[in-house]
């Protein structure tokens, strides 16, 4: 297969890429590094990105984090902003890419536990992850030509515990591994509309 992966160079993506381009094509992209640089949060880099690389299998995108907020002084200017990446990227690449990926296809998009799991400071990441989860739902009865589309929803990576674990007490790393097999499930298995939830 011919593979998209957005953000191959984050913490999950770099562990993700070596293991997928065992059995595939790879191609990377991002802001900053990649063979191609997409801003996700830009409607026309997306359109851009998807003309660059043609016959796509499989879009994964694990890029865009929001920052961290302040309930009590949260806006809903600061939400729009938080939501403009990793939400309406992360749709507006569905919502694009059907259009250029192959018969069959699939797309895995990235959530996280702040869905399920409440926790201080992370508001407007529970909105996206929660929305994500929403959309991919949706999505999964409305593609057409047999595209496929499914989130992982991760935990804390290990390899992010030594930086951000205090932040969030009680919160259970989640090894490597099971984090890249849940999206290498989403490639080889007929699935569609489904939350693979790695907690």
């Amino acid at each position: 297969m011919k593979i998209l992966i957005i953000g191959a160079n984050g913490t999950i993506g770099k562990k993700l890429t070596p293991q997928l381009s065992q059995h595939h094509t790879i191609i990377t992209a991002g802001r900053n590094s990649g063979d191609i640089r997409v801003d996700v949060s830009s409607e026309t880099s997306i359109k851009a990105m998807f003309e660059q690389v043609t016959a796509i299998d499989a879009c994964i995108c694990i890029a865009a984090s929001g920052p961290l907020d302040d309930f009590s002084t949260l806006t809903e200017q600061q939400l729009s902003a938080d939501l403009k990446g990793k939400l309406f990227g992360q749709i507006n690449l569905v919502l694009i890419g059907q259009k250029y990926l192959n018969n069959n296809g699939c797309f895995t998009l990235t959530s996280g536990i702040f869905a399920d799991i409440p926790y201080r400071g992370v508001t407007g990441g529970a909105i996206t992850s929660g929305a994500l989860h929403s959309f991919v739902l949706s999505a999964a009865i409305e593609l057409q030509r047999g595209l496929r589309i499914n989130v992982v929803s991760p935990g804390m990576a290990e390899d992010s515990a030594a930086d951000y674990g205090h932040l969030f007490p009680g919160l259970k790393p989640v090894s490597m591994q099971a984090l890249v097999d849940a999206y290498e499930k989403t490639i080889n298995e007929d699935i569609t509309g489904q939350i693979l939830r790695v907690y």
